[in-house]
């Protein structure tokens, strides 16, 4: 990736096919430092444009993505959701591998947890891939526990459990 000139905006459905390859270069070229290759494998399956124009619509999960370039081509560097499940809200974060460690993950999840707090979420619940410990840990979150979590594969991975505690900012005092 030249320079770190890129966009945020939030995703639209029409925005599916490039969050699927952006997703799928994540877990392909980051994936393979801390899982077996069968694991990536069963990580990336399924992951198809429809499934997120599905829990877009659907589901009502928010998505933000940085745009930018990679080998001066126009992708979609990276994204970030927002998502309530059974009153949990719930984030993730993914960068392409070209793109990691240059803050474009930490400024995708700072529009997240700011959708998190407008929706009226006190915490943050996260299953983290061991690809994403440190990035979660750095962005505030304490593990809870570790285990597994089932993929759409119906195969699981070894993760970490994690949290995040959301103070609403105060305005200026008056």
């Amino acid at each position: 990736m030249k320079g770190d000139r890129y966009e945020i905006r939030r995703a639209q459905p029409s925005d599916a096919d490039a969050i699927a390859a952006a997703h799928l270069d994540s877990i392909r070229s980051i994936g393979p430092r801390f899982y077996p290759p069968e694991a990536v494998d069963d990580w990336s399956a399924g992951l198809t444009p429809d499934l997120y124009v599905r829990v877009m619509e659907e589901d009502g999960e928010v998505f933000f993505i940085a745009a930018g370039a990679i080998d001066e081509q126009p992708e979609v560097i990276g994204f970030a959701t927002h998502r309530v499940e059974g009153g949990r809200h719930g984030t993730s974060v993914y960068v392409r591998g070209a793109a990691a460690r240059r803050g474009i993950g930490t400024a995708l999840f700072r529009l997240a947890e700011a959708d998190a707090l407008a929706s009226g979420a006190t915490s943050l619940q996260i299953e983290a891939s061991l690809a994403g410990v440190e990035f979660y840990k750095a962005n505030g979150f304490e593990e809870t526990a570790r285990g597994n979590i089932r993929l759409m594969s119906g195969r699981s991975i070894a993760c970490v459990f994690m949290q995040k505690a959301l103070a609403a900012t105060l305005g200026p005092l008056r």
